[in-house]
């Protein structure tokens, strides 16, 4: 360990200045822009990965969930830090709901009798693996209930499944329902469940997705043993994240709370995530129809849909208690401009001990803060306010960055000009998402930092990636001519969402990743010993991170013209109205042929006569949809934007205005984010985008109207149509009264 620490070290000393460095920077003048590169190299320099996988190894120690004795000691660690950094630290406390488990049992009574392990065992090969103090295996926000009922498997547990179910003529109404993890958010999987009449919902990970499928399995590999369990949240975030009580304002201990039965985001109905390992017997006790191809799993059964003989009896119960939630608040004023804030953050409390998720991110971001303290103390003074944040409660759906900014509401809508977020992070390819007027400037940052284990620039190692990976040739050949970065949508996934989609912040999350598969997610084992085993074992890529998201800080900080390119957005915005189209004539020849098909009796015909599932119905009539005003708000946006680049020239020339410029354009972007006047849908409002309520962790870009289309809802689609325009034309107005600015 010490060798490959050493020689990293080394590496790092090397490398610091063999690559060359953008010479011009968005936002800044010539000569601020020598200044600022000058800092920057400062500030790599400051950066350890020594340092890094200490504060891994010293902060991932313990078990440290939120309301634990860690969980508090671990922000206590975080404070301290900040303010040996030189930072004006605090901690900021909101009393938050949050459930752990007093009662789970799982048990096939019929037709064999079995009764689920719900343990992960400890191995000797992960010294902290068999620590007091951690949260047994369970799914937060799931209703307490004692039920039996038939099971039935259905597959991922997502809404085509349950299409292909009534197909097989199977209801899951009054049963209890086993899923696999993966192919959507966990939330999902019980929330529809519940709305197809099942009483219970079970969820675990096949070995095909994550076992010994894959690889050698824990702890000789790093894919999930027979007993690994996810542990993880199941809140109906598309309503509100955050604290259940108190939605829209900070769970203070003085706020007003909702009693709990009218909490809308907790679930019906019991939820119990378990290991394979414990699946199988259940899953090998199913009768009915066996389970089409691409339902089955690598567990050594047949896999059946059910129902069948097999009974299941499922019983849950919470302790449903207001505990701490200790977010951790660091400053540094600016000279200039200290009502306009940067803000950073990733959150401390993990499920278990947390190594991977969340602090390989936080400590990467520790190392940010030092490095900024100590360019501080030799002079440099950043223009706008620095705001660095170590949430709490994240894991149980975003609790702490939920509350404090709900708290800070209208202070954040007046001074947040970005927050810039990371989370858990390891050895791979730059991961990139959010504002799309910040693609220009996160690219020129991608181009500036190197990859640590191909010594060229990040971006160019992501763009090899996508290219390779890309579907097609054309595609390819587009990826290898791009200049910038394609910043991902963001869903529900981090802490963003309280700064991006209930208030409209311009935001980025950035992390590395991609060449670490693994098992340990939520689980026992994300610790210290698995993450320097299987995933960025030298800390290089928590370097990579510290250099990525400390020039955003820095550069946001200190530009002379905040840095926002509103051209990119409309070109990005055309492209999801293509896709929607695109969509939507996809689905107009999927229906018209499968009613084709109904009409010819082909499925009757095509059916074995044994055979009991049930035939398909007709589909609707897929309309047209009118884009014409929403084409003309968009023609519009891309020549304000245009117009608007030419403004920020101008003003990198004219001090009086570039600071009436940027008293403007970070207020912009919230305009479109949220379309003011008009209905709102829960939580993420009428976003661009912005989370679909199926994809989970994946996105649905113009959200609204994708949702409405494949839900055959046909008035809400062009209801949609209309919220999007009118976002658009509202950002227009803001951009063109910004580019009137004298």
């Amino acid at each position: 360990m010490k060798k490959i620490r050493m020689l990293a070290v080394l590496c790092f000393a090397g490398y610091a200045t063999s690559y060359a460095q953008n010479t011009n920077i968005k936002g800044f003048t010539a000569a601020a822009a020598t200044k600022q590169l000058q800092a920057e190299k400062d500030f790599d320099k400051h950066i350890s990965n020594v340092r890094i996988g200490h504060n891994i190894k010293e902060l991932a120690a313990r078990p440290h969930h939120l309301g634990s004795p860690g969980g508090k000691a671990v922000a206590q660690a975080v404070l301290q830090k900040f303010k040996e950094y030189g930072w004006d630290a605090r901690i900021e406390t909101y009393q938050v709901l949050f459930p752990t488990p007093k009662t789970r049992l799982l048990e096939l009574t019929y037709p064999t009798q079995y009764t689920a392990k719900l343990k992960e065992p400890a191995v000797a090969e992960d010294a902290t693996s068999g620590q007091e103090g951690q949260l047994p295996t369970y799914n937060a926000w799931g209703a307490d209930g004692d039920v039996t009922g038939e099971l039935v498997y259905v597959n991922y547990g997502l809404p085509d499944d349950y299409e292909q179910l009534n197909k097989l003529g199977i209801d899951v109404k009054g049963k209890i329902v086993i899923a696999k993890y993966g192919r959507s958010w966990r939330g999902i999987k019980p929330k529809v469940a519940y709305e197809h009449g099942a009483i219970g919902c079970i969820i675990y990970s096949d070995p095909k997705d994550d076992g010994f499928y894959q690889g050698e399995v824990y702890p000789k590999g790093p894919f999930k043993n027979d007993q690994t369990v996810q542990r993880g949240s199941v809140m109906d975030m598309v309503i509100y994240p955050g604290d259940p009580l108190t939605p829209n304002v900070g769970a203070t201990a003085k706020a007003k709370r909702l009693d709990k039965s009218e909490a809308q985001t907790i679930l019906k109905i019991p939820v119990l995530p378990i290991s394979y390992g414990d699946a199988q017997p259940l899953l090998a006790a199913l009768g009915g129809p066996v389970a089409p191809a691409d339902w089955r799993g690598a567990l050594p059964i047949t896999y059946h849909v059910g129902p069948g003989k097999a009974k299941v009896h499922l019983k849950i119960e919470h302790n449903w208690d207001l505990v701490p939630a200790y977010n951790v608040i660091a400053k540094i004023k600016g000279s200039q401009f200290p009502e306009q804030w940067v803000i950073r953050g990733n959150h401390h409390d993990a499920w278990v001990n947390g190594a991977d998720d969340p602090i390989s991110g936080l400590a990467a971001q520790l190392e940010e803060a030092r490095a900024i303290g100590l360019l501080v103390k030799a002079g440099y003074k950043p223009k706008r306010t620095l705001v660095y944040c170590a949430w709490d409660g994240e894991e149980p759906s975003l609790l702490g960055s939920t509350e404090w900014v709900e708290d800070h509401a209208v202070e954040l809508k007046e001074k947040a000009v970005a927050y810039i977020n990371s989370d858990g992070n390891s050895r791979g390819f730059l991961g990139a998402g959010g504002s799309h007027a910040l693609e220009v400037f996160t690219s020129e940052i991608a181009k500036d930092v190197m990859d640590p284990q191909t010594r060229v620039s990040v971006f160019e190692r992501k763009r090899a990636n996508d290219a390779v990976h890309a579907v097609s040739a054309k595609a390819q050949k587009a990826i290898l001519k791009q200049d910038t970065l394609t910043l991902s949508a963001l869903g529900t996934g981090s802490d963003y969402s309280a700064f991006l989609q209930h208030l409209g912040i311009p935001t980025l999350n950035l992390g590395y990743g991609g060449e670490d598969s693994g098992g340990d997610y939520h689980s026992i084992y994300d610790s210290y010993d698995d993450y320097v085993r299987f995933k960025d074992s030298s800390f290089v890529y928590g370097v990579a991170l510290a250099q990525t998201a400390g020039r955003a800080v820095l550069r946001l900080a200190n530009a002379d013209v905040l840095p926002f390119d509103f051209v990119t957005l409309g070109k990005v915005i055309n492209q999801y109205e293509g896709e929607v189209k695109q969509l939507t004539e996809q689905l107009r020849e999927k229906y018209n042929t499968e009613n084709q098909l109904i009409k010819s009796n082909s499925y009757q015909l095509a059916n074995d006569p044994k055979d009991k599932s049930i035939l398909p119905v007709a589909k609707p009539e897929v309309p047209s949809f009118d884009f014409a005003a929403f084409d003309n708000a968009l023609q519009k946006l891309k020549q304000l934007a245009t117009a608007l680049n030419g403004v920020s020239g101008q003003a990198l020339k004219d001090a009086k205005l570039a600071a009436k410029f940027n008293n403007a354009v970070y207020q912009a972007e919230k305009s479109l984010l949220i379309a003011e006047g008009l209905p709102k849908r829960p939580w993420y409002r009428h976003s661009i985008y912005a989370p679909g309520f199926y994809t989970g962790y994946g996105v649905k870009t113009l959200p609204g109207i994708r949702e409405a289309i494949e839900q055959n809802n046909w008035e809400e689609a062009r209801q949609q149509i209309a919220v999007a325009t009118k976002a658009i034309e509202q950002l227009n107005t803001k951009l063109g009264n910004i580019t009137q600015v004298q």
